[in-house]
């Protein structure tokens, strides 16, 4: 708990101080924009943080679930390359995929986990490698198994320490002087990820100032019965993030609800931002009044609320013909798998965890009402 405290509270003191410096005021450009950068950056490696959190909860409870379909593993590589490469060069470590003999390599898997799986190795490694230090890795075909192999130059691991590497919350240092953050998640997350699979991974190190070798063997599974279209590139993950057109949203009326003064007034600009006629509402009860004399395009609404929750209030809405094609997103923080199914089966459409990618909701509310049509008068 003492680690875990320490390691969400220090990107809060960055965000929290920023905040602070930038509410009094700020002349200078260059200050300005390495405050915004370093709230950025804290905030995503706190979000990082409660998503391990949240994984090792789903782990133990048993609730972590696969989608599986056919997969180039290769790809999927280059897209964890791709996320890492910043860091790795803020580092001064060289990063590179050492080719294998076969440009794909394919197999039955979920991609987004496999990708996890990947990106924690990497993360990993580089967080060990002192600059001017490198880390490679390498996928082949072994047998009718599928090999992937992170080596690093790094600090190395001790033998003693060799047999514990994969389990929660267990850091070689865990003292108050250590050198390296992190909750001692993310190798214990990939030893599960990998089981999942019906794989297996273990580490090898020559002791302390030798490096590390993480190999993560996965099955070859009936690879015939999975369609083709059902590959996984990896382009996704690689493809520079388009632009909001400031017009996308013309025209179109949307409500936002949510309890939360800040959540609402970040979506109203950034809707709004986008070309939308926004309204906003602080509660279920409400947006229900609201709704009985205004019809919207689309409703935005959190899940989590006091007195009436979002689901009560979507299907309270469902019930009344009039609203019963009323496109609706459930924006909230509550992200698990039972959470997204309650969500579409109470009446919303799309489900997003916070925190969310504004744009990307942006362009999602844009399509949902062109693939609906539109609600409002």
């Amino acid at each position: 708990m003492a680690t875990m405290s320490h390691e969400l509270r220090t990107p809060l003191n960055a965000i929290l101080g920023w905040s602070s410096i930038l509410r009094r005021g700020l002349r200078d450009t260059e200050d300005l924009e390495r405050g915004l950068a370093t709230i950025e950056r804290n905030a995503l490696a706190q979000a990082r943080l409660i998503e391990d959190v949240l994984d090792v909860s789903r782990i133990i409870s048993g609730k972590l679930r696969l989608d599986v379909r056919r997969v180039d593993l290769v790809a999927i590589a280059n897209a964890a390359l791709d996320v890492v490469r910043p860091a790795a060069a803020a580092r001064g470590v060289r990063l590179a995929i050492e080719p294998g003999p076969e440009p794909t390599v394919d197999l039955i898997g979920d991609a987004d986990r496999l990708q996890q799986v990947v990106w924690n190795l990497l993360s990993n490694a580089v967080k060990f490698t002192a600059s001017d230090g490198a880390v490679s890795l390498h996928i082949e075909r072994s047998g009718s198994a599928i090999q992937l192999i992170v080596r690093d130059t790094g600090s190395g691991i001790a033998p003693e320490h060799l047999p514990f590497i994969f389990e929660r919350f267990r850091q070689v240092d865990s003292s108050t002087t250590r050198k390296f953050g992190g909750l001692g998640l993310g190798l214990a997350i990939v030893r599960h990820l990998v089981e999942l699979h019906g794989g297996s991974v273990s580490v090898a190190s020559a002791g302390l100032g030798h490096g590390a070798t993480f190999i993560v063997d996965l099955p070859v599974r009936a690879l015939e019965s999975e369609p083709p279209e059902a590959m996984f590139s990896g382009t996704e993950e690689r493809a520079p993030e388009p632009s909001v057109a400031p017009s996308l949203l013309s025209g179109i009326k949307i409500l936002v609800i949510d309890d939360d003064e800040d959540s609402r007034f970040l979506l109203q600009t950034a809707l709004e931002r986008a070309g939308a006629w926004v309204r906003v509402a602080d509660s279920a009860a409400n947006a229900y009044s609201f709704l009985q004399r205004q019809r919207v395009d689309v409703v935005i609404s959190d899940i989590g609320m006091p007195e009436e929750d979002g689901i009560s209030l979507m299907r309270r809405l469902r019930a009344l013909p009039i609203h019963q094609g009323l496109p609706a997103v459930a924006l909230t923080a509550y992200a698990r798998s039972e959470d997204v199914t309650r969500a579409l089966d109470a009446g919303f459409q799309r489900h997003v965890a916070k925190p969310a990618n504004i744009a990307e909701l942006v362009r999602m509310v844009a399509e949902l009402v062109e693939s609906v049509g539109p609600h409002g008068d």
